[in-house]
């Protein structure tokens, strides 16, 4: 469930206003609000964050894979005066590998003229002999050639472009050309100081590499200075006014007691009250048994229910874990998931969040695969070991032909799949509505009957689609007037809400009526959507089949490769069925449900100013 939370204003004389951001940070219980961010503090603090980061960077490209370095403590002055020392040294490689590009770049443009020195050309032009060089295209160096103006030397080629020295005096626009400018030393001394630069970047980039030993100590800094950017953007944040410095914030309903107790000790003035609608409080789930492991798909999609939204982590679980057994499909891949699920639990001696979630999520597949019998797509293993066609649902069996029962054919099977699709797509569809009535029932907000309106609307048109993809049969004038009925409440009572007047409600519920005609098609469609289960599942097989096939034909001295084929398809299918649960499971969750549910996903975390790194005394 999402934690109530309080809206708290916190006073304190402006003399202690340090020591009041102080205790507040300590005692970790506060999400400020509306924090400042930009401010020269600020902005300092950010850019030694960006510096310490960039090195942190460069010292890790540096690393020497498989080599261990051993850490080395390094804070204060000594950090400051170490970082400073690298920051420079990486900011002279970076600027060393920029000439050096330069300088090989100029070595290439130049290398056809040979090593000349262009001091010597210098020398000519206080002698009296001007040159003037320049690149120029086959037309305009026909043009030159044919002009009796001008005096010029043809050189080599630039750049696949003519070169030429032209006596005397410059072309002066008359002929189209390009300056050339000459380089400022000859081809070895570039070729010397371009390796002389190259030299000095391997030998920085050693000394970055030796300074992964520094690399906690870089990364506690980080956190350091992370913390006080924190600190100043809530000094920022605070407002001083009168003498009195004021912060305003949320904090959690649990937490209020220990809050009321720090205000007490400290002597602090606070107002505490219910935040307003107009207010967007952050968002603090608390949750309930198996519930939790939902934790780590809403950390992986950045998703958060609004405060004011419903928090749906049960029914999301609920319906994931059918999805997500529907869409992988098979119960070889299931096992797999399982089987990483116990090298996980073991590697770290306790079952997280996230292993839990991996064994009910391979578990709910193996359950599925063995109920379709599908093991790796295989008709192998489902023909020849009997235990499994023992606990295959003849029904939905992917090989109703080992069923012996003629009557279940692939057609029937493959139908009755889909029927489940929709059975799932209309109940979940239908669990928001009853969601909904069930919260406007307690508010005495009419549009509830809107609700049922378009709960009603789910139900019926769910026969059409039945009717429609697998023929099954339909009461016609059921779906007819139930369309109607449904269409007329959602007509009537989509505008009323508490407070508004019956007739100002309803006129406003007409106005809408054209987009209500257009969601009641939506409304088909959405839980047409559904068939998405079946179709990605069918797809998997189909994949899985193939590889099988395809390595399973490759005998003799082919069998190793046959053998790898059948591994690396399986793997890739099992890849795409990751991403399938991404796009297909998920979407059905955070979209076709959530929509009904008016959700959308607009909060943030509850995230207190707190103490994230503790420095040590010197």
């Amino acid at each position: 469930m999402i934690e109530r939370m309080y809206t708290v204003t916190v006073v304190a004389t402006e003399n202690n206003r340090t020591n009041l951001l102080f205790d507040l940070r300590e005692a970790g219980l506060m999400h400020i609000d509306a924090l400042v961010r930009r401010g020269e503090k600020i902005e300092k603090v950010g850019k030694d964050i960006s510096s310490v980061t960039m090195i942190l960077s460069a010292i890790n490209e540096a690393k020497t894979k498989k080599k261990v370095y051993t850490q080395v403590e390094l804070e204060g002055e000594e950090f400051e005066k170490k970082h400073a020392e690298l920051l420079s040294l990486y900011n002279e490689s970076v600027e060393s590998e920029a000439k050096a590009r330069k300088l090989s770049t100029e070595i290439g443009k130049y290398s056809a003229w040979g090593d000349f020195d262009p001091e010597e050309v210098k020398k000519l032009s206080d002698e009296g002999v001007k040159l003037y060089f320049y690149t120029l295209g086959k037309k305009e160096l026909g043009e030159l050639t044919a002009s009796e103006k001008f005096s010029f030397i043809r050189l080599k080629d630039v750049s696949k472009m003519a070169a030429v020295a032209v006596l005397d005096k410059p072309l002066d626009g008359e002929i189209q050309a390009t300056a050339l400018e000459l380089p400022q030393m000859s081809l070895t001394q570039m070729q010397n100081e371009m390796d002389r630069l190259n030299n000095r970047v391997v030998e920085v980039k050693k000394i970055l590499e030796e300074a992964n030993s520094l690399e906690s100590a870089y990364k506690l800094q980080i956190k350091k200075l992370e913390q006080d950017e924190m600190f100043e953007k809530v000094s920022a944040t605070t407002v001083d006014t009168e003498g009195v410095s004021l912060l305003r914030g949320y904090v959690p309903e649990e937490k209020i007691e220990a809050f009321k107790g720090l205000a007490k000790e400290k002597a602090w003035a606070y107002l505490i009250d219910d935040p307003t609608q107009e207010e967007a409080p952050p968002t603090l789930l608390k949750y309930k048994g198996i519930v939790r492991i939902m934790q780590p798909i809403y950390d992986i999609l950045g998703t958060v229910p609004g405060y004011w939204e419903r928090d749906i982590s049960s029914w999301f679980l609920a319906y994931f874990s059918v999805f997500f057994a529907m869409i992988i499909g098979d119960a070889g891949y299931g096992l797999i998931f399982v089987l990483i699920a116990a090298l996980l639990h073991k590697k770290l001696k306790k079952a997280t969040d996230a292993v839990i979630l991996l064994y009910a999520m391979g578990t709910c597949t193996v359950i599925w695969g063995a109920l379709t019998g599908t093991w790796f797509g295989s008709y192998w293993i489902i023909e020849h070991i009997a235990p499994l066609r023992m606990i295959m649902l003849d029904s939905i069996s992917n090989f109703p032909e080992l069923t012996g029962n003629p009557e279940i054919t692939s057609t029937y099977t493959q139908n009755m799949v889909m029927k489940f699709s929709f059975i799932l797509g209309a109940s979940h569809l239908s669990v928001a509505r009853v969601l909904n009535i069930i919260s406007k029932v307690k508010s005495k907000d009419l549009s509830l009957f809107a609700d049922l309106g378009w709960l009603i609307d789910t139900l019926v048109l769910y026969m059409l689609v039945l009717y429609l993809v697998i023929g099954e049969s339909m009461n016609a004038s059921v779906v007819l007037y139930g369309v109607i009925l449904g269409f007329t409440l959602v007509c009537l009572f989509s505008a009323q809400a508490p407070g508004v007047p019956f007739v100002k409600g309803m006129l406003a519920s007409l106005g809408g009526f054209f987009t209500t005609f257009l969601d009641t098609i939506s409304c088909f469609s959405n839980i047409m959507s559904y068939i998405r289960l079946f179709a990605v599942g069918m797809a998997s097989l189909a994949i899985a089949q193939s590889f099988n096939s395809m390595g399973g034909a490759m005998t003799g001295w082919a069998l190793p490769l046959g053998i790898l084929v059948i591994l690396l398809g399986h793997t890739l299918n099992l890849v795409m069925g990751l991403l399938s649960v991404v796009v297909h499971g998920i979407r059905l969750n955070l979209m076709e449900f959530s929509n009904q549910l008016g959700m959308e996903w607009s909060g943030y975390n509850y995230d207190p100013f707190r103490v994230t790194v503790t420095k040590k005394s010197k």
